[in-house]
């Protein structure tokens, strides 16, 4: 059994990440003039573009905390200039004391935070499960909450056990460990074994299964399973002890924190997540060391600073970001995201970047109404599609324009995005990005992407949160050079200026399926800023030609 759960395990949770920390300032996060890859081509723009632009911009980020004093980002953060820092007043009176940057929804009164979250489907759990425990039928009106309920019961369910197991699996691998280490020496005095050398040697010492489940008890250690114990660590990346140990640790938390029915999070904001309203949460953004990654590798994407030769470059030196604190190890509330949604909107941002996602929803009657808010305000949404592999149209994934009860779009100001790699292949889709031939609206680059990491580092990333900053970026340049244009104008742009791909692509989630690639998004485009930049140049200007024809006539 231990060998299989290494196996489970190494599927479901290796995920290939190259790290750098390259300080030298090179290029945008992804860039190419070359037909061959792929590219947003936001240099090949620079390059031909000699107009400046006054005009300043807001982006916010939906997400994690950030480090505000990375060397790439502390100039580019946005500023209440209404609020006076630290003085426990509400100058401005927008309903938040002291937030100066923006706002963390998930701030302790106390200024503090809290790591761990629920789950989505353990809050549906806890929350219906008086109502429908041990029922097999419910009245009409009933049926639809019913039927999710049922469906988060068995996604809880599925996980604890799939989670408790590998608990129990984490804490065998500690408890024999230094044992193993200990016996690998024998064969190798320098430590300087590699997956395969380790194969082979459990392969030649390894008991077949009849004889070790006969022969295994608590207390039998045998040379086989000892190698075989270092070899399954080493293929989910754990090689030392305290690798072990930090995982053992992170799933303790999620068996007993984010799966726990019995675990409520919310106690700790002091607030009552059924009802909306605003003032919970604190003004600490930068607090919490363990989540600091997310935000600050979407934020670099958007707006790295152009002119501090370090890092990487963002879109724009005029853009600001204003971060919005609504995610950690767990399932956002959608009380969160509506209450920054609509803090983002009545404090200037023009452009919301939500890199976060889930596929259940408790109230997303609340979100779409703050979408449509946003809407109103010509305020554009982008949305990453989620690194599940699946198909958004037949499962559900929020947040979301889209319906899923009565089967449309809500509101016509959110893009959703899926990730591409630098391949141009049939394997030019990331493997891990969810797709939609109605729920995403077109790809970006989002694997491998170069972004800032805590502490003044960096590192390469993947995954569809770093494509969708690609598309809030591009549309935060076009409203910096023409702010004339409507939402709905600047969605059409990003759509319709895309890279037609005409081909068939491995569907994500399949081994080898092929699909052509307007099968997997509504544009069946890849984001592309050059084009789009001069898409917006053209229609901006038709707009200010036939305002001065109707102000003639």
């Amino acid at each position: 059994m231990i060998k299989q759960y290494f196996y489970i395990i190494f599927i479901l949770t290796c995920i290939l990440i190259s790290c750098a920390s390259n300080n030298n300032k090179t290029s945008s996060p992804v860039n190419t003039d070359n037909d061959s890859i792929h590219g947003i081509s936001l240099d090949k723009w620079y390059k031909e573009n000699h107009k400046s632009t006054n005009n300043k911009i807001i982006v916010a980020t939906l997400d994690t905390q950030i480090d505000l004093n990375h060397e790439d980002l502390k100039s580019k953060i946005w500023v209440n200039k209404n609020e006076i820092p630290n003085n426990g007043i509400d100058d401005d009176k927008n309903g938040y004391i002291d937030d100066i940057n923006g706002w963390n929804y998930l701030g302790k009164p106390n200024g503090k935070y809290f790591r761990y979250g629920n789950f989505e489907y353990t809050k549906i759990v806890r929350k219906y499960k008086y109502y429908f425990e041990g029922k097999e039928e419910v009245s009409p009106d009933s049926a639809s909450l019913f039927s999710t309920y049922k469906r988060a019961l068995n996604y809880h369910n599925a996980y604890s056990e799939f989670h408790k197991d590998y608990l129990k699996s984490l804490n065998y691998s500690i408890s024999i460990w230094s044992k193993g280490k200990d016996t690998l020496k024998h064969f190798f005095p320098e430590e300087n074994y590699s997956i395969s050398q380790l194969d082979s040697l459990y392969q030649k010492y390894k008991l077949n299964d009849k004889a070790y489940d006969e022969r295994r008890d608590d207390n039998d250690k045998d040379l086989g399973a000892l190698i075989f114990n270092i070899m399954a660590s080493y293929e989910i990346g754990k090689k030392t002890l305290e690798d072990l140990i930090s995982a053992r640790n992170e799933t303790d938390s999620t068996v007993f924190r984010k799966l726990n029915i019995q675990y409520d999070p919310r106690i700790y904001i002091k607030d009552n997540p059924d009802v909306l309203e605003k003032g919970y949460g604190n003004h600490n953004l930068s607090n919490n060391q363990f989540q600091l990654g997310h935000n600050t590798a979407v934020t670099s994407i958007i707006t790295a600073n152009r002119e501090n030769n370090k890092g990487l470059l963002g879109f724009h030196k005029n853009i600001k970001v204003m971060p919005l604190v609504v995610s950690n190890s767990g399932d956002e509330y959608d009380k969160d995201i509506t209450m920054a949604i609509r803090y983002a909107v009545d404090n200037g941002a023009k452009v919301i970047n939500m890199s976060i996602g889930k596929e259940f929803s408790l109230n997303q009657k609340w979100v779409s109404e703050a979408l449509i808010y946003a809407e109103k305000n010509n305020v554009l949404i982008i949305h990453s599609s989620g690194n599940s592999s699946f198909n958004t149209d037949k499962k559900t994934y929020f947040p979301s324009d889209y319906n899923y009860t009565e089967k449309k779009e809500t509101a016509s100001n959110f893009i959703n995005v899926g990730s591409i790699s630098k391949r141009n292949d049939s394997t030019m889709i990331s493997s891990f990005s969810n797709y939609g031939k109605n729920n995403v609206d077109l790809f970006a680059p989002g694997e491998e992407i170069y972004v800032a990491a805590p502490n003044n580092k960096y590192k390469y990333d993947s995954g569809t949160s770093l494509a969708a900053p690609m598309v809030s970026g591009t549309a935060a340049l076009i409203w910096l050079y023409y702010p004339n244009l409507t939402v709905q104008e600047v969605k059409n742009i990003i759509l319709e200026s895309g890279v037609t791909i005409d081909k068939k692509v491995i569907k994500p989630g399949t081994k080898d399926e092929m699909v052509h690639f307007s099968e997997l998004c509504k544009s069946g485009k890849i984001l592309n800023t050059y084009n789009a930049m001069k898409m917006a140049e053209e229609v901006s200007n038709k707009k200010i030609k036939n305002r001065k024809n109707i102000q003639k006539n």
